[in-house]
């Protein structure tokens, strides 16, 4: 047994219930949290599905009132977090339910810290800075990837400096998680590879991270190879409630893993990137992560030759230098195959605009638990590799 695993660790995991249907047991919990007028967070994106207005038939009918917050777009602004609390205290709400993927839940979870802190949203950024319980939260998922429902994570935009935040605490873990397979099956399939790859960064980053611990390990390896297995037949026009349930359980599994083991280098710089330029989460992390396998590799052999077994690659008898060559060949295989490019086209790439990814991304709270010790020139070797101008 090694050192690090003889650590002090924590584990913060929510109530959760996952399988067919789960969705429809939001009425029970409203009535185990005596809830009288839940705010609904949600996007507007998902409200035409049968499934989305089952959920919310269920709401009104064991709720005297609800009011619904939908004012949400992707990467969530600290702006609508703030208008949501607003609104939760304004109309005396006692409930919040969180139906969406990561930015609905993240969006959700915002509004959760500043109803009951007060404050900026902002003022929360970094670990362990939320001081009061926010009023109950209940998550519904509808992705396979961000993993919100389950973690110690709440990620929001600070639009004044285009950037990510960070909001780590066991504060903003959800009191409940929903996680139902039924919802997948009407995501686009783009979504679903992209926050497929986000669950599998989740997995792999928890695995290498310095703060893993035997727990953690446990549920990194199987998020790998259950994600690994079923991505690709979860964005195929035939797929399966089994196949998504497969994706689903591999995001729970990652996600229990990150929360509490944290994340590295491919979320810091995909927060800096994505902040910036407003692309998806997990075509960042989709993008970033085989050239932060290539730095970080070196530092743990071990830990990436059991994640390489998970992926299913062959590793009896390979150097380190060939397993080093045949994960990152896997990790570009998947991407390709679920169509999700290899670079993002930019405008302009200028010295400050790359001094700026470079700095916020280094300045992450996810970089601190990096396997290895990122230089300022290897953070922006990175980010040059995958950011194209236009021609």
């Amino acid at each position: 047994m090694t050192e690090s695993l003889l650590e002090l660790r924590k584990f913060v995991v929510p109530e959760i219930i996952i399988g067919v249907d789960a969705r429809l047991l939001i009425g029970r919990y409203i009535s185990h949290f005596n809830a009288k007028k839940p705010m609904l967070v949600t996007d507007k994106a998902i409200q035409k599905f049968e499934w989305f207005q089952e959920i919310m038939d269920l709401t009104q009918s064991y709720s005297e009132d609800l009011y619904l917050f939908d004012e949400i777009t992707p990467n969530p602004k600290d702006f609508e977090a703030m208008l949501g609390a607003s609104l939760f205290l304004s109309f005396g709400c006692d409930l919040i339910i969180a139906i969406g993927g990561g930015s609905a839940i993240d969006c959700a979870k915002c509004i959760s810290i500043v109803a009951s802190n007060g404050g900026n949203i902002l003022d929360y950024e970094g670990v362990d800075e939320v001081k009061m319980p926010g009023p109950p939260l209940i998550c519904i998922p509808t992705t396979a990837g961000s993993s919100a429902d389950v973690s110690q994570f709440a990620i929001i935009k600070d639009t004044s400096a285009n950037l990510k935040c960070a909001i780590i605490s066991k504060k903003v873990v959800p009191d409940l998680a929903l996680i139902d397979p039924v919802p997948l099956m009407t995501m686009d399939p783009y979504l679903t590879a992209c926050t497929g790859m986000d669950a599998l960064t989740h997995a792999i980053e928890a695995y290498v991270s310095n703060t893993h611990s035997a727990l953690t390990d446990v549920h990194a390896l199987e998020a790998i190879k259950l994600i690994s297995q079923g991505l690709e037949k979860a964005i195929r026009p035939e797929r399966t409630l089994e196949t998504m349930f497969q994706v689903m359980h591999g995001s729970l599994q990652a996600g229990l893993a990150f929360s509490n083991a944290s994340l590295g280098a491919v979320h810091a710089m995909a927060h800096s990137m994505g902040g910036l330029l407003d692309l998806p989460h997990g075509e960042c992390n989709s993008i970033l992560l085989e050239h932060v396998i290539r730095v970080n590799f070196n530092s743990v052999p071990k830990r990436f030759r059991n994640i390489a077994r998970q992926l299913g690659i062959q590793v009896d008898n390979l150097t380190d230098a060939v397993l080093l060559e045949e994960t990152v060949a896997k990790i570009v295989s998947l991407r390709n195959n679920l169509h999700i490019k290899s670079a993002i086209t930019v405008a302009t790439l200028d010295e400050a605009m790359l001094d700026y990814l470079v700095e916020n991304a280094l300045n992450d709270p996810c970089m601190v638990t990096n396997p290895k010790i990122l230089t300022k020139d290897e953070v922006r070797s990175i980010y040059e590799r995958v950011l194209h101008t236009q021609k």
